[in-house]
């Protein structure tokens, strides 16, 4: 048994408010808490998205009323609200900004609507960025001219690692997550993982080339943190005509980087630093005392969606043999997880910034 801080993800979508027939923040925290993860941050891609005082709240107190791990929840950058999401950092978990393709009030079209939040957003809370291949070199950009922290979610591409590697040696302070999907799927594996269903391959960022998955293990020491970018929808919506992007990802990420370990291609340092220190110092998180993950490394089994807490009900990582299960989640002193059982109550969670 080998024992681990509580795990922070940084990249969470819990779909609530307005898709919680596919997650809430009662049941993404609980696949949290299965995958070894005591602090979650989520995404203002919602609906409505979270941009303003009022959609905050209603975020918020949905996540007080359910969440059973500890949360912290983005305000999502807009066309118009510079002003309103700095007045609202001490309460949001970041900003996040959608540099590539989003929709409605969360649409920044061009460069000058990205401009007053790196002005205005206190440069010692994180501004966390959706951008892809050139936009991600637009927001490092800015990130120099402002002098100010960027954060880059879930890079996937060759290109990516090796500008972000370059940045940090000219001293831009830039950081960046990989998901595990990027890590141990390529393109080559859709066929697979959709079982004659293609919209089961669909994810943002796309699922890239094997030079590419290769490019960001070479460059493991780029990478500041795993992130999970957990994306649920339901089998229904992947299996559609019209199939939303997003992998679940909160209860396989664990085991899929200590079977790596095992494999020889990660340490358990890699783990500790890229889902604990590094998250918790990015992102200026709290301590969260009498707080750790008990882990059996030798487990070996398959990954079943049937398992699993999330309630989209299936995951890429289908019959994929791992070797380490989370066997006890200790939070603040009381055991919220052993032994595949969420022990924690509906509303132990604390909001990180409250």
């Amino acid at each position: 048994m080998i024992k681990l801080p509580g795990l922070i993800d940084p990249h969470v979508h819990l779909r609530e408010p307005g898709a919680t027939h596919k997650e809430d923040f009662d049941s993404g925290t609980s696949a949290a808490l299965a995958g070894g993860f005591t602090i979650v941050l989520a995404m203002p891609n919602t609906k409505p998205p979270i941009f303003d005082a009022a959609t905050l709240d209603l975020a918020l107190n949905a996540a007080r009323q359910k969440a059973r791990c500890d949360f912290g929840q983005y305000i999502g950058a807009g066309p118009d609200n510079a002003d309103i999401a700095a007045s609202l950092s001490g309460t949001a978990a970041g900003l996040k900004m959608y540099l590539d393709s989003t929709f409605g009030e969360l649409r920044l079209d061009d460069m000058t609507l990205w401009q007053p939040h790196f002005e205005k957003y206190p440069k010692t809370l994180p501004l966390v960025a959706h951008s892809e291949s050139r936009t991600m070199a637009a927001a490092i950009l800015f990130a120099a001219i402002y002098d100010r922290p960027v954060h880059i979610a879930h890079i996937s591409l060759k290109e990516e690692v090796l500008l972000i590697k370059a940045a940090k040696e000219k001293g831009i302070k830039v950081t960046c997550e990989v998901c595990p999907h990027h890590l141990f799927l390529s393109k080559d594996d859709i066929p697979v993982i959709s079982h004659g269903h293609p919209g089961r391959g669909e994810v943002r960022p796309r699922l890239s080339t094997k030079e590419d998955v290769a490019a960001l293990w070479q460059h493991m020491d780029v990478i500041d943190c795993f992130a999970t970018d957990h994306a649920p929808h339901t089998i229904e919506e992947k299996d559609s005509d019209n199939p939303p992007p997003g992998f679940p990802g909160l209860e396989t990420a664990l085991p899929l980087l200590l079977t790596a370990v095992d494999d020889g291609r990660l340490t358990m340092d890699d783990i500790f630093v890229r889902m604990y220190t590094n998250p918790k110092n990015i992102f200026n998180l709290p301590e969260q005392p009498e707080t750790w993950v008990e882990v059996d490394e030798n487990e070996t089994y398959e990954i079943k969606a049937a398992e699993q807490f999330t309630r989209c009900n299936w995951t890429p990582f289908e019959g994929w043999k791992v070797k380490g299960r989370v066997k006890k989640v200790v939070l603040r002193g009381k055991t919220a997880f052993e032994d595949g059982k969420v022990l924690a109550e509906a509303g132990y969670g604390r909001n990180v910034r409250g």
